[in-house]
């Protein structure tokens, strides 16, 4: 019998009469492809670095990085990996555990008080999202379900794989929830850097000084707090905890200095992660990104002119967010454009950690609007399928 097989921008060739061989070269792929990807990103970070772009340097080129192994993959070799969300989630782990550890000399408790006006400025984005997917869908002729998933700021991987369970346009989502996150990285630290003259001196991660040399004392800590990290992300997991690799290692970043002065020997003990693993954290977000520009088929200009226009009205909506943010608050409008800011929660808050600003602050506004969007996420995609088939039968 004769089998027509193709192979699609989406789909790779079915191999099922040998799975035990098919599998292990699969993964072999990936492994070789993210090796690729890492080995030009250091580069193209040192060179980012030397051009003072900044603490998010790596980011930029882990971005660039990216787009190019995949389309290099795509074009030269016809091969069509998907996006590597093991990595994103790796990644999402290091810079939660890189972030836990430099705020966890802070007091938090002070910011109990600004929870409600999280919570407002959250709502206030989740109902502009709305909007603006309502407006998407009838601009762009797309069903209102797809353009929830693509313009509420939620995060690339998770609103694309939710489009891929309910066989909504998995391609529009990514590249929308792409461009916004984009979008985000770019501009947010180019306002800083031309609007405010402190914010000028941003932190940048060494290249050569502490970059290879490390106590063993710490590198002993760096192992013990991954093997927690590892083990409470899981458990998160297992609690459809929202942003799990994020949230948890955020939580033991925070904890695991207080534990180990717990112990009589390490009392005088204090971890901080070695800035390879900021380094590495950084990189595997801006690979992740990067992978959802170079997996883009061939889309038309049309419906990438309208990507552009729901991300600018979100734009618009954050800047609006942050103007009701000074008004409520005392934070100077930095901190009120990073809290507010339609990005994704990991890089808006590596962000404030590379301009040393207010890091507390955006990290707890960004987990309330994680937390709060997925927590959501299953009532908005009732409300708007109910919508959608509404409309498709009264046309």
């Amino acid at each position: 019998m004769n089998q027509n097989l193709s192979v699609t921008p989406t789909q790779e060739l079915p191999t099922h009469k040998h799975p035990h061989v098919t599998e292990p070269h699969l993964y072999l792929k990936l492994v070789i492809i993210l090796s690729l990807e890492v080995l030009l990103a250091i580069p193209l970070g040192l060179v980012l670095v030397k051009l003072h772009v900044g603490g998010i340097a790596w980011i930029f080129g882990g971005l660039a990085s990216g787009a190019v192994v995949l389309q290099g993959c795509r074009i030269l070799y016809q091969y069509y990996p998907k996006p590597n969300r093991r990595a994103r989630k790796v990644g999402m782990a290091l810079v939660g555990l890189t972030v836990g550890a430099s705020s966890s000399n802070s007091d938090l408790t002070s910011l109990a008080a600004d929870i409600p006006i999280f919570i407002f400025l959250t709502l206030f984005l989740l109902l502009c999202g709305s909007g603006i997917g309502y407006l998407y869908s009838r601009l762009s002729k797309t069903n209102l379900l797809t353009s929830m998933l693509a313009t509420v700021p939620g995060g690339v991987g998770v609103m694309a794989s939710i489009a891929a369970d309910y066989n909504r346009n998995v391609t529009l989502v990514a590249l929308v929830q792409a461009i916004r996150v984009t979008s985000v990285v770019l501009l947010i630290p180019l306002i800083a850097r031309t609007s405010v003259d402190h914010v000028l001196s941003l932190q940048m991660l060494p290249v050569t000084d502490g970059l290879l040399s490390f106590d063993l004392s710490q590198l002993g800590l760096l192992a013990l707090a991954l093997v927690i990290t590892t083990l409470v992300v899981f458990l998160a997991g297992l609690c459809k905890m929202p942003a799990a690799e994020f949230f948890g290692a955020l939580v033991v970043g925070l904890a695991f200095n207080s534990l180990l002065h717990l112990l009589p020997v390490l009392g005088d003990v204090n971890f901080s992660p070695p800035v390879f693993i900021k380094l590495l954290g950084q990189l595997l977000l801006g690979i992740t990104i990067g992978e959802y520009w170079g997996d883009k088929p061939n889309i038309g200009k049309k419906a990438v002119g309208y990507a552009f226009m729901s991300v600018a009205m979100t734009l618009v909506a954050g800047a609006i967010a942050a103007m009701l943010a000074m008004q409520l608050t005392s934070w100077d409008w930095l901190t009120c454009l990073l809290v507010t800011a339609p990005g994704g929660a990991p890089e808006m808050i590596l962000v404030s950690l590379a301009l040393n600003h207010n890091v507390e602050i955006v990290t707890a506004g960004h987990l309330v609007r994680l937390i709060a969007i997925n927590s959501s996420l299953p009532l908005w995609i009732f409300l708007f399928s109910r919508l959608d088939k509404q409309l498709s039968e009264s046309v």
